[in-house]
């Protein structure tokens, strides 16, 4: 059991890698935070561990919002103790070439994945600075997050200041026993790749089959998607790794697609 007795808060739970992630952890004895804006999925999730044996709670949480984010690590606190572990892996996508690009979601997505990364990371580091038993942040990045794509602008802007912001948290936890990595998935088959698909093939005109073959995956070694499972992995790895001699990283999960 490598996460025993743990609090691990995991943002955008309801579903994809990060109910995947939620689960995996459970297995390992973690206390798991299912945090979602969607709260009756959050629910279902969370009575899913639970049923399996496993320890969880329903948290709603939009993590743009500052005092819904605060509000969440103080209920979390106060009902299972001090947050161990983060794992930031809230996000949109919105596909649209730069110049047809509204001014508005340009700021929804850099607010999802940088002031919501920002807000969860700065409330768990203060949880976890007071309990003096340190902990670990894991974000949620992307490939995007070393490489650019067509009709992605915000996205990949948000996914490469992900991995800079990590790297300062490293920094700055350390004396505080506080670690903090950074997973960089390829494209993982869920909802919000599924939404992608039929929305890239008609901004560029081609078939959906296309999108997946010659955009998605063109650049892996074999033609797979990464799946949940994979990230899942990676996560545990990273939560349960304790010691700073692994801190401040990135791990490219992409069959391949961009190598290091």
């Amino acid at each position: 059991m490598k996460l025993k007795g743990k609090v691990a808060l995991i943002t955008g739970a309801a579903s994809g890698l990060g109910k995947r992630i939620a689960e995996r952890f459970a297995k390992e004895d973690a206390i798991v935070v299912i945090a979602d804006l969607d709260i009756e999925k959050a629910k279902i999730v969370a009575q899913e561990i639970i049923e399996r044996k496993g320890k969880a709670m329903a948290v709603a949480m939009d993590v743009s919002q500052e005092d819904q984010v605060d509000h969440c690590i103080q209920k979390i606190e106060q009902e299972l103790g001090p947050v161990d572990i983060l794992v930031s892996n809230a996000g949109i996508q919105h596909i649209d070439p730069i110049d047809r690009l509204s001014l508005a979601d340009w700021k929804k997505m850099l607010a999802v994945h940088l002031d919501g990364s920002f807000l969860t990371t700065r409330a768990c580091l203060r949880s976890m600075y007071t309990s003096g038993k340190g902990g670990s942040i894991i974000y949620v990045g992307s490939v995007h997050s070393k490489e650019a794509s067509v009709l992605k602008a915000p996205y990949v802007t948000a996914k490469h200041g992900l991995e800079g912001f990590c790297q300062v948290v490293a920094k700055e936890g350390a004396s505080h026993n506080v670690r903090a990595n950074l997973i960089c998935p390829g494209f993982v088959r869920t909802p919000l790749v599924d939404k992608q698909i039929p929305e890239q093939a008609k901004t560029l005109g081609i078939t959906e089959e296309q999108v997946i073959k010659d955009i998605m995956l063109k650049e892996t070694v074999d033609g797979e998607f990464t799946t949940v499972d994979d990230i899942a992995e990676a996560a545990l790895f990273f939560a349960s790794f304790d010691s700073k001699a692994l801190t401040g990283q990135s791990l490219v999960v992409s069959h391949g697609w961009c190598m290091q």
